[in-house]
């Protein structure tokens, strides 16, 4: 029997299995991917968001306590326990140090990479370094790692962890840190929460941008044996992406960011949200959403000349034409709907002093929905169009936590069983996101999980020596 059973493989799961470790647990790690797709979704991060009260390292100017909160506040329209969220925003302050001792490295953001030199640190070759330099940590300090073990069964004594079983193998362990994901690659859960609208299953068109190992097992069976949840199913991390990619693991390079600097219409070549609401790292997260709930799932979004080379390039080229009407016949919109529209929205463009670093003054005026910054005409040829599919993430649905990682039943939190990442990110995303916010979650709360593991295991070992 081991100490302490972490449950996932990605960056919540790691930094428990290596707090534990430093604690002086025993740790068994099971992973539910082969080796060479280790990490879920962590492996397709970019970047931390910090909170710093100075200019640190790769972080320039300040990111205080309450800016921090007040953006996730914002994106979560209030649906956060601000006293888990207060937690995250002051231990991403001062974890950088540690992931440093386990052999992460950061570097200052790239070029293209909007307003965030100064809320988020980058990872130095991405979210796979991060998890390798995990992987080889956990490996030197004795971490116990077992690749293709998805946990299939979890035995509890009530609200006590007894086992875990992945096939017909048993896994005792004296506590258990759960960090396997979200539900967003069991498709038939994911279509069940969406629901039908009409004739169409929504989620029939989904993309899932993470690994396709996150089937959400761990979490079902623990709602199932009445651990406390909280959160919408239909709620996620769900990203506006390009139509092209892949069914799973497109990661960050399907994104499409240009969204702000021109407008977004649906196949009826009708505009739907304002583009320019919000700088794009605190409003990305929304679009998938909202292609989600539009015909077909499917949206364009449309620039012209003047946006190229302000926005990260996405890895496939978009559709270009000379006019609007030769767009709108290669990407499938209504001829003369889309003209319609985009004249329209030309025409209310108020153009102040462009300025894509700053909420600045070019909005709109006069049409729904408005365009509250950011608006030129797109009258510059040629254009491009880019088409649009709801690209997952990871969903909200979560188990109930406390500021130790504790997972509750019936109000009342268990002594050896511990919630980190994906599995308890809706206590404080009920719903949006904002850039590098569940890395944070992540990091935050499998340190707290995993030291609080390691102190349940003693604690239980140190009762059984009394009772003999």
């Amino acid at each position: 029997m081991v100490d302490v059973l972490v449950i996932g493989g990605g960056n919540a799961a790691l930094c428990a299995a290596l707090m534990a470790r430093e604690a002086g647990a025993s740790v068994l790690l099971l992973e539910a991917a082969p080796r060479e797709w280790r990490g879920g979704n962590s492996q397709h991060v970019r970047n931390l968001r910090c909170m710093h009260d100075a200019p640190q390292d790769v972080l320039i100017d300040a990111y205080p306590e309450e800016e921090y909160w007040q953006d996730l506040l914002k994106v979560t329209g209030g649906q956060t326990n601000e006293k888990l969220a207060r937690l995250v925003i002051r231990a991403s302050s001062n974890c950088r140090d540690w992931m440093r001792s386990h052999g992460v490295h950061f570097q200052p953001p790239l070029s293209g990479a909007l307003h965030v030199a100064r809320t988020n640190a980058f990872f130095m070759g991405g979210g796979k370094a991060l998890i390798n330099a995990y992987y080889r940590s956990a490996a030197r300090l004795g971490v116990q790692i077992r690749y293709d073990a998805p946990v299939d069964g979890i035995e509890l004594d009530g609200d006590t962890f007894v086992a875990a079983r992945v096939g017909g193998e048993r896994f005792e362990a004296r506590s258990c840190v759960l960090a396997a994901g979200g539900f967003e690659s069991d498709r038939a859960w994911v279509r069940e929460a969406w629901g039908q609208v009409g004739s169409e299953w929504p989620a029939d068109n989904f993309l899932i941008r993470g690994t396709r190992f996150n089937m959400g097992v761990p979490l079902k069976l623990l709602i199932d044996a009445g651990a406390d949840s909280l959160g919408d199913p239909s709620q996620s991390h769900c990203v506006a992406i390009d139509a092209r990619a892949p069914l799973y693991d497109g990661g960050i390079c399907t994104r499409i960011d240009c969204v702000s600097l021109g407008v977004v219409v649906n196949r009826d070549g009708l505009r739907f949200y304002d583009e320019g609401e919000d700088f794009w790292p605190k409003r990305y997260a929304i679009w998938g959403r909202l292609v989600a709930l539009q015909p077909g799932q499917i949206g364009y979004s449309i620039i012209d000349a003047k946006a190229v080379g302000r926005f990260m390039p996405p890895v496939f080229p978009g559709e270009r034409a000379d006019t609007l009407a030769e767009l709108a016949g290669k990407i499938g919109v209504e001829e003369t709907q889309f003209v319609r529209t985009v004249e329209a929205y030309n025409a209310a463009c108020r153009v102040g002093t462009f300025d894509h670093a700053v909420l600045d003054d070019c909005h709109t005026e006069g049409i729904d929905p408005p365009k509250t910054h950011w608006a030129q005409p797109i009258d510059r040829p040629p254009f491009y169009g880019y088409a649009l599919r709801p690209g997952i993430t990871f969903t909200y649905l979560s188990l109930k936590v406390d500021e130790h990682a504790a997972v509750h039943f019936g109000g009342k939190p268990s002594p050896n069983v511990f919630a980190a990442g994906e599995m308890m990110s809706g206590n404080v995303l009920g719903k949006g996101y904002t850039a590098g916010v569940g890395i944070a979650i992540g990091t935050a709360f499998g340190r707290i999980a995993g030291a609080q593991a390691a102190q349940a295991a003693r604690a239980l070992t140190g009762a059984r020596h009394e009772a003999a």
